[in-house]
């Protein structure tokens, strides 16, 4: 290593620190609108083909199967998630990000293991879904941040949501508008915590790294151009 030119050892530490860069800020395909190999079902190693299906470009959730939620098969810490999404009547569906797979699937539970458990952004239908709070609205940060200066499209057409968790930073886009934004470990998000329904979980957004989750609620969601970067 002595007998290499310092100019040699400084242009190559300059081209990976420029090839670092690239990497971060490089957009992936979570699904391009064919391939799932990016994507594996809640404690499983393959992809849940009953649960999901690719039907004309959008992963699909399915009814009337058992509901399994689709993890990320790696752990993003800093990230903007990207996805095009739209539900059925009264459909439900959220992405969680920080997730672990320590909870066991609930048979039979329409909700997904782990939603008591990490910080989730709401895909909702607002009008006809029963639960009508605008605290667990489409775009919220769910039963935390109420979204503002929101546009959400009629059922049938897709919505494009952006989810930005950097350095404890976090904001919920909605069709071009930024509607929820928070710091984590933050006095005001902590004082909504210990007011919600999360208060009396002690593992609530205790994770500070982990799997995006994209959410199987029981009823119809389609999910395409799902794509991040890291940050």
């Amino acid at each position: 290593m002595k007998n290499i030119p310092l100019y040699l050892i400084a242009l190559f530490s300059l081209w990976t620190t420029i090839g670092n860069a690239q990497s971060k800020n490089k957009w992936e395909y979570l699904f391009d609108g064919k391939s799932t190999d990016k994507l594996r079902g809640y404690k499983m190693t393959s992809f849940p083909t009953d649960a999901w299906k690719v039907e004309d470009g959008a992963l699909v959730a399915q009814t009337g199967v058992p509901n399994i939620d689709l993890v990320t098969k790696d752990s993003y810490k800093n990230f903007e998630l990207a996805l095009d999404w739209k539900v059925s009547v009264a459909g439900n569906s959220g992405v969680f990000y920080y997730m672990n797979e320590e909870a066991d699937q609930q048979s039979g539970n329409g909700n997904s293991p782990n939603w008591l458990d990490n910080f989730e952004m709401q895909l909702l239908d607002d009008i006809n879904f029963n639960d009508k709070a605008p605290i667990r609205s489409a775009g919220s940060l769910y039963d935390l941040i109420v979204p503002v200066n929101k546009h959400l499209k009629p059922v049938g057409e897709y919505n494009e949501s952006r989810l930005i968790v950097n350095n404890k930073h976090v904001e919920h886009w909605l069709n071009g508008r930024k509607v929820v934004e928070y710091e984590i470990g933050s006095p005001d998000l902590t004082e909504r915590i210990n007011k919600s329904k999360f208060r009396n979980n002690p593992k609530f957004a205790k994770s500070t790294d982990g799997l995006l989750m994209l959410q199987h609620h029981g009823q119809k969601v389609w999910l395409k151009n799902i794509k991040v970067r890291r940050l």
